[in-house]
């Protein structure tokens, strides 16, 4: 396993723990962003038998934004470089090839939301807030990630105002799987991530390319996508056994699991 500086990354019976470790905020800088777009773009290569992962942030907050020194360094020169850099950790993100599930407590702001809403669920603990305060320090970006968990006029209202808002305020619109005590956040993220990996790993990374490749395309080609992935897991032998295993009334032996 490769070494990282700003990321803990721990193993166990096929689930991942990935934190978030750059006191005493997480706030993200350049080399952390090259770490987690590494970790998530290699992610085959580094954690291969992984079905599920939960990625968490160290001390008492998810993610506070980005590195204040650095972001006010960046001036049209440097924008597009930097900015690069920051869309390839998004998307490394979202395109984890395994179901992520974020487990955010404390603040989660700016560059921390857009991490927590390119997973695929998220987890909240009591003391949890999500904010885009671009606006408030005369930059822009979060809304689209936001847009993922919140509706429309909602995102627009905290991205207007730059107001934390806690997140058992947001979880009734939907992006929210759930929120709970502080001290119970690890363990119901790890739960949720136990009952996720007992399915099988090739059926886990074709609902998770399925989802993703349909997520922004209308009904019609939605399902259209959605049923060449059918086809495609149809003859895996995972796809045989489950479906022998519900003929047959017992639980499926996946090889690879």
């Amino acid at each position: 396993m490769r070494e990282f500086e700003h990321l803990r990354v721990e193993s166990s019976d096929s689930i991942a723990v990935v934190t978030l470790d750059s006191p005493p905020v997480n706030a993200v800088s350049e080399p952390m962003f090259e770490e987690i777009r590494d970790l998530f773009t290699y992610f085959d290569e580094l954690l291969p038998e992984t079905k599920v992962v939960v990625l968490a942030g160290s001390g008492r907050h998810f993610c506070a934004g980005n590195d204040l020194d650095e972001f006010a360094t960046i001036d049209q020169a440097n924008a597009p470089g930097r900015l690069k850099l920051v869309r390839e950790a998004f998307t490394a993100v979202y395109d984890c090839p395994v179901p992520l599930i974020a487990a955010v407590q404390g603040m989660a702001a700016g560059s921390g939301v857009a991490i927590a809403a390119s997973c695929d669920l998220l987890v909240c603990g009591e003391s949890a807030k999500l904010a885009t305060p671009e606006v408030s320090v005369g930059m822009l970006g979060g809304a689209r990630h936001l847009r993922r968990l919140v509706p429309e006029q909602v995102m627009r209202a905290m991205y207007f105002t730059s107001t934390p808002v806690l997140a058992s305020r947001l979880a009734d619109y939907g992006g929210i799987h759930a929120v709970v005590p502080d001290e119970e956040l690890m363990e119901t993220a790890l739960e949720l991530a136990r009952q996720i990996a007992v399915h099988s790993r090739a059926a886990l990374r074709g609902a998770k390319q399925s989802l993703n490749a349909a997520e922004f395309l209308n009904l019609k080609a939605g399902f259209e996508s959605e049923q060449r992935y059918i086809t495609q897991l149809a003859g895996h032998p995972d796809s045989l056994e489950a479906r022998r295993a519900v003929l047959d009334r017992r639980p499926p032996r996946f090889a690879n699991s």
